[in-house]
């Protein structure tokens, strides 16, 4: 017997969906009966199932298989109260403009059941029964659909498919009722293949070649030019381009609020990463005369003060979408604003700052090579080199115990010779992080793109398996020797850690965690700083501890490697670290736990008490 759930599950296969992430409830008897089919008359399921007791887990599972691969992966969910159960990560996979395909059964409608097989017989069916089912998530998708009928089945998916690769890229909601996956559906209505050859991604614009010319003249002729880029890398073949552009014309670069590797770290040119936190801008802002911002969607905030001033020339450049469309309010003053593909945009103008050099020196006025650029590249090096070398410093301090910089600056020179892919949920040391731990490869750095909290742990499994799948068509950069995730105290709390490792088990999926615990809620989006940055010498400004601002997890913090080991069935390692602990020591027991994940294939977790809130 095939129903709509077989009809279901073969399209998503035909379509490329390789796995899907799962929470299964009353409203799947079709989809469970199907996949067991599968295992008993074709061997195994056409998609990956994927068990994931936490629903928050299974959408960040799933956003980090589709931040490591590019493509969408499925999570199957339960009604409304499963829907509701995909919390902040449904937020996250909007922000970071991942493709996911989200389906939640729904309760039957029909409560006779006969003749009609899915109907009503069990109490949850009438409290699980609400007006508006996808309008829990809505405002966060870019496409919500209700399976009707097996008729409509393939198109309903193909179309959410189409709509969830196009820019902006993001979690698309199917949802179908009981009954109707349970219908019956004759054999021939398989026949078909139904895969994506005639539902493609809208293919990404390019400049109009005046427009290319303007950014180019305008960019050749500054004094002070600037690139600001948050997620330009999350197409690697964009950082080819914008490294070009930046070499030709000795431009620096700045990272606002990044969530991908945008540039190699060691980029003689790269001269900041900011999230706009207060005393931690760039001042090259500030002094800019030319801005190119490409992808970024927070380039400055106003109220700090570190803006362009009011004669900059500023040119927004946004592969998905420039305006900010989904944002209450959002607004950069900007004499262009255009969608476009960053990577063919900096080939154009690329192309046409060259051009402009032809023209300028047919006339003995060329603007490539000249002093004003050369001298403009051996500022920025230098600027480069004197932020590395501050980095250097405070890695190198150890006086005052164990500290983000010198943890993560013992990391990541354990890590060298090491393809790692890196996890970054540090929230208030998200800049430290990258800092530290200095990214060199796209594609090997991610967070989750979002403000909710909670990603990392669950994001660890799927970028795993994401990055497995896409090794296996032969795609040498997907392949790494370890996932690594970095995570504040708050964020692994967040991250339904029970849940986390025992899918990392169970799917053979093991990763380092290194918890930077401070014990409580420092970061910007939570208390702490917020307090401080609205309220700088308030009578919280004053007080004496986190735990009297009800921020702290103290005096005494749960023990959260050991939570780990105990979700992994005791195969995780696990350690705390106090923060007198001396260097040697660290070092120690991080080879260990990188040991035990590269060579024992186990998860292992490393909680480092650091400086407390």
């Amino acid at each position: 017997m095939h129903t709509t759930a077989t009809l279901f599950l073969k399209t998503l296969a035909d379509c490329g969906i390789t796995h899907a992430f799962v929470n299964w409830g009353s409203d799947h008897p079709a989809l469970l009966e199907e996949l067991e089919r599968e295992r008993v008359e074709e061997g195994q399921t056409a998609v990956e199932i994927v068990t994931c007791p936490s629903e928050m887990a299974a959408l960040s599972a799933a956003q980090g298989y589709g931040q490591a691969c590019g493509k969408p992966a499925a999570v199957i969910v339960h009604t409304d109260v499963g829907t509701q159960s995909l919390a902040g990560a449904v937020h996250n996979a909007d922000k970071s403009r991942t493709p996911v395909l989200i389906f939640a059964g729904a309760s039957p409608s029909v409560v006779d059941q006969n003749g009609v097989r899915g109907g009503r017989n069990e109490w949850n069916m009438y409290t699980q029964d609400i007006h508006d089912q996808p309008a829990i998530v809505r405002q966060y998708m870019r496409f919500t659909a209700q399976i009707d009928t097996p008729k409509n089945t393939p198109k309903m998916v193909r179309r959410a498919l189409q709509i969830c690769t196009s820019e902006p890229q993001g979690p698309v909601y199917l949802w179908a009722r009981r009954e109707v996956t349970e219908a019956e559906i004759e054999e021939t209505s398989l026949i078909a293949s139904f895969g994506m050859h005639h539902w493609p991604p809208i293919e990404p614009p390019a400049l109009l070649e005046s427009v290319a010319k303007r950014v180019a003249q305008a960019l050749s002729s500054a004094q002070s030019p600037l690139i600001v880029t948050s997620h330009l890398g999350r197409n690697p073949a964009a950082v080819d381009s914008l490294l070009a552009l930046s070499m030709l014309l000795a431009l620096p670069i700045v990272a606002t609020c990044p969530t991908v590797v945008n540039t190699p770290f060691s980029h003689p040119y790269f001269c900041k990463i900011t999230y706009l936190q207060p005393g931690t801008h760039c001042t090259l802002i500030r002094r800019a005369d030319v801005i190119l911002v490409l992808d970024a969607d927070i380039a400055w905030i106003p109220a700090t003060g570190e803006v362009p001033n009011a004669l900059a020339r500023i040119f927004v450049l946004n592969s998905a979408d420039p305006l900010n469309t989904n944002v209450g309010y959002w607004h950069l003053d900007a004499e262009l604003v255009a969608k476009v593909d960053a990577a063919t945009a900096l080939e154009q103008i690329f192309t046409e700052v060259r051009a402009l050099d032809e023209v300028a020196r047919d006339v003995g006025k060329p603007i490539l090579r000249t002093k004003a650029v050369l001298d403009r590249g051996k500022r920025k090096a230098k600027m480069h080199g004197d932020y590395v070398a501050t980095l250097d410093a405070a890695e190198a301090r150890v006086d005052a115990g164990l500290s983000v910089p010198n943890v993560l600056g013992t990391l990541r020179r354990l890590l060298e010779g090491k393809r790692a892919l890196v996890l970054n949920e540090g929230v208030s040391n998200y800049p430290a992080v990258w800092e530290h731990l200095r990214p060199e490869v796209p594609g090997s750095h991610f967070t989750s793109g979002g403000s909710s909290l909670g990603w990392a742990l669950g994001a660890a499994v799927g970028v795993h398996l994401g990055k497995t799948v896409a090794a296996v068509t032969g795609d040498e950069t997907a392949r790494f020797d370890i996932v690594v995730a970095v995570v504040g105290d708050g964020s692994f709390v967040f991250g339904a850690p029970s849940a986390s490792y025992w899918m990392a088990r169970r799917y053979d999926t093991p990763y380092l965690t290194i918890v930077l615990n401070n014990g409580g809620w420092k970061a910007r989006d939570t208390p702490g700083l917020s307090m401080l940055g609205v309220h700088p010498s308030g009578y919280g400004s004053r007080a004496a501890s986190a735990e009297r601002l009800s921020l702290g997890f103290g005096p005494d913090c749960p023990d959260y490697a050991q939570i780990a080991v105990a979700a992994s069935g005791n195969t995780a390692w696990g350690r705390r670290v106090a923060g007198d602990t001396s260097m040697d020591e660290l070092k120690r027991h991080l080879s260990e736990a990188i040991s035990v994940v590269v060579k024992e294939g186990r998860c292992a977790v490393l909680d480092v008490q650091i400086e407390k809130i």
